[in-house]
């Protein structure tokens, strides 16, 4: 999602164990401190999500703006939220990425292990919906919400409660993301201690619920066309990454669980970006955090992207604005302890893991 503010949303394949998908060649042969590097090209680490499997995203669109405006390469690295996070960490004495883009909890975690370094944007005060980074080193730069998706031919009406899961009729039809790999994955962990009113029982529940889940998943963004295509009927998401993929699977729709007796919840899970410490082409990253929050490219989130703008000053109309307010209305969005989670993810995916067999 992720994450309704991931992200971990669209490409792609499955990164495999360890690495990640490399969409173009990084400038890495270049001497990090020249000049000639950094006016020529800038490295992005992201969760998926912004990117068109069909080079129609908003990625795609703003990338080859900022391009024709500056003249400045964007080399681009894609992958789940935390394995991006631990790349960044590998390369730690050798960085590579200049912005490095990823869902809650995981940009938390990046300035916790002080991957990223402090910066303001040009319009910062335009900036709204997600809070900053403690030490203003990452800011939101779409915004998003957690989600789930259902095959509509398949199922007259989406699933309602959590526990309408447990049926046998999801029997091997039903499969979440990694918790702790993708962002999307650790929202549903989120989501289950906050629905169920705490982790103990969250974590009872989500151990019942295995007997019906296919299995790990490092990538979400894989799941959705499972479910349009019948082999799955549920799988989690986000909204704006499923909401741009309905676009070419149309048995796809998306939907909020809740506790029986209960309304159906979701809380913010941005696209946040932050400038990576001691990156080879620092000033460009800077320029791309820019161009990202300007008014231009913030326009273009919801008619292009699928999502949320960042901007207060931004009040789109276009159809996907529309689309996007319909699929909110009368769900509950609550915000989670993000320092609470962020310092304690460790302990929360072992506990899943445990309670899951995984």
């Amino acid at each position: 999602m992720s994450t309704p503010p991931t992200l971990p949303r669209t490409l792609k394949s499955l990164v495999a164990a360890g690495g990640c998908l490399v969409l173009a060649v990084t400038a890495t042969a270049c001497d990090a401190g020249s000049a000639a590097s950094d006016e020529k090209a800038v490295t992005v680490y992201s969760a998926d999500g912004l990117k068109g499997e069909k080079g129609d995203g908003w990625y795609d669109r703003v990338f080859e703006d900022f391009t024709k405006q500056t003249g400045i390469k964007v080399d681009y690295v894609e992958g789940g939220s935390g394995e991006m996070v631990q790349r960044a960490v590998r390369e730690k004495r050798n960085t590579q990425a200049d912005v490095l883009v990823t869902l809650p909890p995981f940009i938390q975690q990046a300035e916790e292990k002080g991957l990223l370094t402090g910066y303001q944007p040009k319009d910062a005060a335009q900036l709204t919906g997600a809070p900053k980074g403690s030490g203003k080193k990452w800011t939101p730069v779409v915004n998003n919400y957690f989600g789930f998706v259902y095959n509509k031919r398949r199922l007259k009406t989406a699933p309602r409660t959590w526990e309408e899961l447990l049926g046998a009729r999801y029997k091997n039809r039903l499969q979440y993301s990694t918790p702790g790999i993708a962002g999307d994955g650790t929202a549903v962990l989120i989501k289950a201690i906050h629905d169920f009113g705490g982790k103990k029982a969250a974590l009872d529940y989500l151990g019942r619920l295995q007997k019906n889940n296919v299995g790990p998943s490092s990538s979400t963004s894989k799941l959705a066309p499972k479910v349009d295509k019948g082999e799955l009927l549920v799988a989690n998401g986000d909204v704006q990454m499923n909401h741009a993929q309905s676009a070419s699977l149309p048995h796809l729709g998306i939907w909020f669980p809740a506790r029986q007796g209960g309304r159906p919840t979701t809380f913010a899970l941005p696209y946040a970006a932050g400038l990576v410490e001691g990156a080879p082409h620092p000033g460009n990253g800077r320029r791309l955090l820019d161009f990202l929050l300007g008014k231009r490219a913030q326009e273009q989130v919801s008619a292009i992207g699928r999502g949320f703008t960042v901007r207060r000053d931004v009040h789109p109309t276009d159809e996907n604005a529309r689309a996007l307010k319909s699929v909110m209305e009368g769900v509950e969005v609550f915000t989670p302890d993000w320092a609470d989670i962020a310092g304690n993810l460790t302990d929360h995916v072992d506990d899943w893991k445990a309670a899951t067999g995984s």
